[in-house]
């Protein structure tokens, strides 16, 4: 019991985050995942394009 209790005090505690600022942290995970998608394509291209010279 001692349990549950503490897990609704913690709850109520909680500041959760306003709508702007929902949005701008998911923009923000959106935008650095598409980032490293394309870093991590143009590396892998350039690995195959140097791969291939040296077969």
């Amino acid at each position: 019991m001692k349990f549950f209790k503490s897990v609704i005090k913690t709850m109520k505690e909680t500041r959760w985050p306003t709508k702007k600022e929902a949005v701008q942290d998911t923009t923000t995970v959106i935008m650095t995942s598409v980032f490293f998608a394309v870093f991590f394509a143009i590396v892998d291209y350039g690995v195959q394009a140097v791969i291939k010279l040296l077969v």
